[in-house]
Formats: C-alpha cells, sequence, structure tokens
C-alpha cells in the first residue's frame, strides 16, 4: 500500500508539472464577465482520468 501511494504521489507531481506548462487544452471552457474568470477544465479532466486509469490498471496486473 504504501509503495502505490508514492507512485500516485509521484504521477500525481508530474501531471501537474505537465498541466502547468501545457496549459489550457482545446475543449476546455473559459467564462469570463468583467473582473470573473471560470475555467472548466473538462478535456483536461477526461485525460487525467484515462491516463490514471491506465496507470492503475497496470499497477494492479503486477500484483
Amino acid at each position: 500500500m504504501n509503495k502505490l501511494l508514492i507512485v500516485a504521489g509521484i504521477v500525481l507531481i508530474i501531471i501537474g508539472l505537465v498541466g502547468t506548462y501545457i496549459g489550457k487544452l482545446p475543449g476546455d471552457m473559459v467564462w469570463k464577465k468583467g473582473n470573473t474568470t471560470v475555467y472548466f477544465p473538462i478535456v483536461s479532466s477526461i485525460i487525467v482520468s484515462i491516463v490514471l486509469s491506465l496507470i492503475f490498471m497496470i499497477i494492479g496486473r503486477f500484483k
């Protein structure tokens, strides 16, 4: 369990760093009105979900 948490933490850090440099993907919605900006990262969330599902599926096969 400890190794799984460490791997998950490292994966999340890598995804965060990559997401910082990639920025907004096509399909992510930004709504601006006055001084308010609302960002809906729909496509980014789907991609992160798919990648994490694949990683955990691969980790699960080795157990």
